[in-house]
């Protein structure tokens, strides 16, 4: 079988695997580059979805998407394609914190509002599958060029990347992962990770409530996990609740009434009675993290290289970032010459990127440890740490800031001041 490459002849500059958002995004943000020629650039994705067929608006995934994300989406021309459906976002104005041993509104918890900030909102909410949509259609008005296939083998050679797919042959200078925990790019790669299993599962699906949400993001530290109640733009709120698997096990199974009466007293009826109104879904607890993000041609981005608990609802952000990251790197290295896939390129990108992933999965490691659990004099500390922040604006502007994605060495188009 002969290499299938691009409709000139010549080869794609990057090839992306996995057409989930973040694999998306990067597209959009390599072919938005701003350079006389853009580059070439292929995604493959075993599943597409069709271009015409809309998201589902009962999508149970969903990501809280910082001021620095909604800024590289923007840049993308991704944000523009989701403002074109419906209720696809829902921006969130404060974040309300608090341990099992405060009350919900008590001097015990902890407030983020954008108000105090200056700022419009703290984030937006929106749907795995609206972003995944809104990423492919700006892919494809910016000309980038996505195959339904099947890897089935990379092979790196010395002046690029050949895959072999189930729709035939291609070639690249760099091949990127961004195709989830389980990469089949980092497996070629011979690129490996070190795995924690948390033993929890996070339940997700959305609740209606007998008071408004309040466009407030409400997250309690149960003492045996975490609850997080996400406002949505229909006025119902998504759910992230982690906890043992053997408890969550027992609530997956519970009738619906069981479960909502016992989601309502988890959330120590912040907004009343919760009542379910989908379906329950779970996943897996781990931390992954790649040592090495990259090797000669290829390198990782998102879920791919690293994976964090969702308490603080940090990897789609964080897998933004690295897009937007990598598109500077390629960027640079493009106009001063330089080979795309090179390893001396692609290090900048780990080196910039990896200390601030790693610098996340750690402090997530220790909210899981001392605050979602916790029951001992160390736990007992943290969480009285908690209320002082609450109460002391000068110690919450870090952290706020922290939530809105303004800390640290951020990509240059997720500083750029470009909200309306």
């Amino acid at each position: 079988m002969t290499a299938r490459a691009a409709s000139d002849g010549s080869m794609f500059d990057v090839a992306i695997v996995g057409g989930g958002p973040i694999g998306a995004v990067l597209g959009a943000l390599l072919r938005c580059g701003g350079a006389a020629r853009p580059l070439r650039v292929l995604l493959v994705e075993r599943s597409l979805p069709a271009p015409t067929t809309p998201p589902s608006p009962d999508d149970l995934r969903v990501f809280a998407l910082s001021r620095a994300s909604e800024r590289i989406l923007r840049a993308a021309a991704v944000w523009e394609a989701l403002a074109e459906l419906p209720g696809a976002t829902s921006r969130y104005e404060r974040m309300h914190v608090w341990p099992q041993t405060a009350l919900p509104r008590g001097a015990g918890s902890l407030t983020f509002d954008a108000a105090e900030l200056g700022e419009a909102d703290l984030g937006h909410i929106v749907g795995h599958d609206a972003l995944q949509h809104a990423a492919l259609c700006a892919f494809a008005c910016a000309g980038g060029e996505s195959r339904a296939a099947e890897v089935r083998d990379i092979l790196f050679e010395a002046a690029g990347v050949r895959l072999v797919t189930s729709a035939g042959e291609y070639t690249a200078r760099l091949v990127v992962g961004a195709d989830g925990g389980r990469s089949v790019v980092r497996g070629a790669a011979g690129l490996v990770v070190e795995v924690e299993e948390y033993g929890q599962l996070a339940i997700v699906a959305n609740v209606t409530s007998a008071a408004a949400h309040e466009s407030t993001a409400w997250q309690r530290f149960l003492g045996e996990g975490t609850l997080a109640l996400l406002p949505l733009a229909s006025g119902a709120s998504s759910i992230v609740w982690s906890l043992p698997q053997a408890r969550a096990q027992a609530l997956l199974a519970a009738s619906e009434t069981e479960f909502s009466e016992a989601l309502t007293a988890a959330s120590a009826d912040v907004l009343g009675a919760l009542t379910l109104a989908s379906v329950r879904r779970s996943f897996p607890l781990r931390r992954v993290s790649a040592p090495q993000y990259v090797r000669e041609r290829c390198a990782l981005v998102g879920d791919a290289a690293h994976i964090v608990h969702p308490l603080a609802g940090q990897g789609a952000n964080l897998g933004l970032l690295d897009a937007a990251a990598l598109a500077e790197v390629l960027e640079a290295a493009r106009g001063a010459g330089e080979d795309l896939g090179a390893l001396r390129v692609l290090r900048r990108y780990e080196r910039w990127r990896k200390s601030d992933n790693e610098a996340m999965s750690l402090a997530m490691n220790l909210f899981n440890r001392f605050l979602a659990f916790g029951g001992d004099a160390a736990s007992d500390l943290v969480q009285q740490g908690l209320g002082l922040v609450g109460r002391s604006a000068l110690l919450r502007r870090p952290f706020a800031e922290r939530a809105l994605g303004l800390a640290g060495e951020l990509p240059r188009i997720a500083r750029r001041a470009t909200l309306n």
